[in-house]
């Protein structure tokens, strides 16, 4: 379940036990050894930092006594990128998302992912919708079975991946190639927009392949989560043919 854990001692022990946490808030300014303690133990972990004024956290904590310290905990465990492409389970197919904000949509993209026999979602840890109940409860079960990986910043993980053998291919409705045109066969890494912006600029020269899904309405972009599922099948059927 997610919910506010609200002062030093509750977030220090729930680092401590490997407590899912979506991010941890500190007052700006704050200065206190324990906090320190905890500042150094997120970094350690990876837990995303945000450091915000001490009125921020007030109405976080509906007032409460926080102590300069609130954290936020997540559903779920997320997973780190290079323990998914480690996994013996090479060939891999990668879902990575490009400020995903709409929890109901992460939800349904991590259930076609599971569905698709994708080996992880990536998504990074600002402007993306976190592992959420509403997240949870849309993935319908997928969660439990499928695991998502949070990194700091998405063009450094496309170019990890590069380095670890895997084509990037980006969504992206204007480009020239259809996406049943491309091959996914090998280790593949699937690169979908946000809702309404599609691919940053950064994100979209980092792919080696630009694919789009062609309609046949005036409407030119589909739902994030739909265009996820038509070009994750169209993955699974080319991997699974013989």
């Amino acid at each position: 379940m997610t919910g506010r854990l609200i002062g030093i001692h509750a977030v220090h022990e729930a680092l401590r036990a490997g407590r899912a946490i979506e991010h941890v808030l500190v007052a700006r300014g704050a200065s206190n050894p324990r906090l320190q303690q905890i500042i150094e133990e997120c970094r350690r972990q990876g837990v995303p930092l945000r450091f915000e004024s001490r009125e921020a956290l007030d109405r976080q904590s509906n007032s409460g006594v926080h102590q300069g310290v609130l954290a936020v905990t997540a559903a779920h465990r997320y997973c780190k990128l290079e323990q998914v492409v480690a996994a013996p389970s090479i060939p891999g197919l990668l879902v990575l998302l490009d400020g995903v904000e709409d929890p109901q949509n992460l939800g349904a993209i991590i259930r076609s992912a599971h569905a698709a026999g994708a080996n992880a979602v990536v998504v990074p840890e600002r402007r993306a919708a976190g592992l959420t109940d509403t997240v949870a409860k849309a993935a319908a079960g997928a969660l439990e079975y499928l695991p998502v990986a949070r990194v700091p910043n998405l063009n450094r993980a496309l170019e990890f991946l590069k380095q670890s053998e895997y084509w990037i291919f980006g969504l992206d409705e204007h480009a020239e190639r259809s996406y049943h045109q491309a091959d996914y066969r090998g280790r593949a890494a699937i690169v979908l927009g946000g809702e309404g912006k599609g691919l940053h600029q950064q994100v979209a020269k980092h792919c080696d392949f630009l694919v789009r899904i062609p309609v046949a309405g005036r409407i030119a972009s589909l739902n994030v989560s739909v265009a996820a599922g038509i070009v994750l099948f169209e993955a699974l059927r080319q991997r699974s043919a013989p």
